[in-house]
């Protein structure tokens, strides 16, 4: 299998395309490290977007839904075409200029037709990879799904076949007349925290929420 996915028309960044990545165990990284994506379609003639749950599994992103949303509505009839939209804010680049300021970054686009997953085999697993997305334990650590729940929700299959990762990292690039400037410049970092979990009832917490993090 190749490393890389193909670059098509959709995946290539009119701006900036030196930062752009097709590797595929990079773009396979953020969309294991996220827990939210967000979904573009268009429906009625209008665009619209929801953000939702994902889980990847191979070279497939699995969106997660109720059986009577707009999105799940409008991929009942046949595949529909999508944009999916994953972003890790890694700091904020503060540079001398206002002009130069920017954000480290990941960010994975897939293009695509969004297809529902009819096979009950296929959306279970799906929906057993979704639980340990939130967390590795979960699906065990609770109630499965009954068969009301069950039917109640629509599962998405989504190839990565279009899929591009375009990143930032560094510190500012401040234009060379700006260097000298009393102004100061560098970056904040920024990752993604947990606090500690609240119980609501009297049992002890499981050990696999225990130090609960997202692993980059």
């Amino acid at each position: 299998m190749p490393n890389d996915y193909p670059q098509t028309e959709l995946t290539t960044p009119a701006r900036l395309p030196e930062r752009a990545t097709y590797e595929r165990d990079a773009i396979h990284a953020v969309l294991d490290e996220a827990l939210l994506c967000h979904v573009a379609y268009i429906a009625d003639g209008a665009p619209r977007m929801i953000p939702t749950l994902h889980v990847r599994r191979g070279d497939y992103l699995y969106l997660h839904g109720s059986t009577g949303s707009t999105l799940m509505l409008s991929a009942r009839q046949a595949p529909l075409p999508v944009c999916v939209t994953v972003t890790m804010l890694d700091g904020l680049v503060l540079a001398k200029s206002w002009f130069n300021h920017s954000i480290n970054y990941r960010s994975v686009i897939v293009h695509g037709e969004a297809a529902l997953v009819t096979d009950p085999d296929e959306k279970w697993d799906a929906m057993v990879a979704l639980m340990e997305q939130v967390a590795a334990g979960r699906a065990e650590g609770s109630r499965d799904a009954n068969k009301r729940e069950f039917a109640a929700t629509a599962i998405l299959r989504l190839s990565l076949e279009q899929s591009s990762l375009k990143h930032r990292s560094g510190p500012p690039k401040d234009d060379e007349e700006d260097l000298d400037l009393p102004h100061w410049s560098g970056v904040i970092p920024a990752t993604t925290t947990f606090g500690e979990p609240i119980g609501f009832d009297a049992l002890a917490l499981p050990d696999y929420l225990k130090n609960y993090k997202r692993e980059r």
